[in-house]
């Protein structure tokens, strides 16, 4: 698949992702040498990533040691607070209210009915990734759940058209937990980030302090790898 750039979302279309880690600096020399990104300071002390000179991703510190390490992959919406409203009357939780970032947008926390958490992004003067799709971006977020037959209706039912419309070209697939990982595994999304060379980028995960979860497999959109950075956030590698 090629590169694409683009400047506006539709509703349920993934278009932003962050890490919430320990330490920052340590993050910025992980993914930079990975991923050849460059970082420059953002809104509050969080960083933006960049491919190319392009935003692809943002490194955010923990503020509490409680909360996990983790990618979370952020959804468009033209109103932030009305699917939030949906989401709770479609049996989600809203975990953090929408609140302005600066002047670049809005940003909410949500779970679906199983409690795998996504987040909610309105655009403002930041209307997500500029480049997506290319190596060292994000190309794919995979929910893996417990029963993929309701998360469709859940998802399917907030974002229709950006998963099944006439027009789709989703970037959101939905697998069973077991599929991939032990069975008492919680639901989660796992972020993808697209590589050329796999088992290049294998070795330099373990090379950077990282660590192989899932060794390759094959999905239906290429074949991934499940890996962990050097603080313990999860993520996918695709090749396709």
């Amino acid at each position: 698949m090629a590169e694409n750039r683009a400047s506006v979302y539709g509703e349920g279309v993934p278009c932003w992702i962050d890490a919430q880690l320990p330490d920052v600096a340590a993050g910025k020399r992980f993914y930079g040498e990975l991923f050849g990104w460059t970082f420059e300071e953002a809104y509050g002390t969080s960083v933006w990533a960049r491919l190319d000179g392009e935003p692809v991703a943002a490194l955010t510190p923990k503020t509490d040691g409680r909360m996990p390490t983790v990618w979370t992959v952020y959804f468009a919406t033209p109103d932030a607070e009305a699917l939030c409203r949906r989401i709770v009357a479609a049996g989600g939780q809203v975990v953090a209210l929408p609140a302005p970032v600066d002047d670049l947008g809005a940003a909410a926390l949500a779970t679906d009915r199983e409690g795998a958490v996504f987040g909610l992004w309105q655009p403002g003067d930041h209307p997500g990734f500029v480049l997506r799709h290319a190596p060292g971006t994000f190309v794919w977020a995979e929910l893996y759940t417990r029963d993929t037959e309701a998360a469709n209706a859940f998802y399917g039912g907030l974002f229709h058209d950006a998963l099944f419309g006439t027009e789709a070209e989703p970037d959101f697939g939905r697998a069973p937990v077991s599929a991939v990982f032990p069975a008492e595994m919680p639901p989660h999304f796992l972020v993808h980030f697209r590589v050329d060379d796999l088992e290049d980028a294998l070795g330099a995960v373990q090379r950077l302090g990282g660590r192989v979860q899932v060794a390759p497999f094959r999905a239906s959109y290429g074949t991934v790898a499940v890996v962990t950075d050097n603080q313990g956030a999860s993520f996918a590698l695709l090749h396709r």
